[in-house]
């Protein structure tokens, strides 16, 4: 079974969830990618602590909406 969780998404110093308490739980982790969520001091950090717990690494790929956090209607170009 794998559990999995969305990681990563604070931005700064900033954080939503204690994502190294959670790495303990999961055996893979959906990382922000710095479009809804996300920068690349916090990309980094969640990373280095999964692999040292074991944990698979996925990309949580979003629009590029840091302000509504990745939910609002967004028109984009094909």
């Amino acid at each position: 079974m794998d559990l999995n969780a969305d990681l990563g998404e604070g931005f700064g110093r900033w954080t939503l969830t204690d994502d190294e308490a959670l790495l303990a739980c999961v055996t893979s982790a959906n990382v922000a990618c710095g479009f809804h969520a996300g920068d690349p001091s916090v990309m980094r950090r969640v990373c280095d602590a999964a692999a040292v717990n074991g944990v698979r690494i996925g990309a949580q790929v979003s629009y590029r909406d840091l302000a509504g956090f990745g939910r609002r209607s967004m028109d984009v170009p094909a």
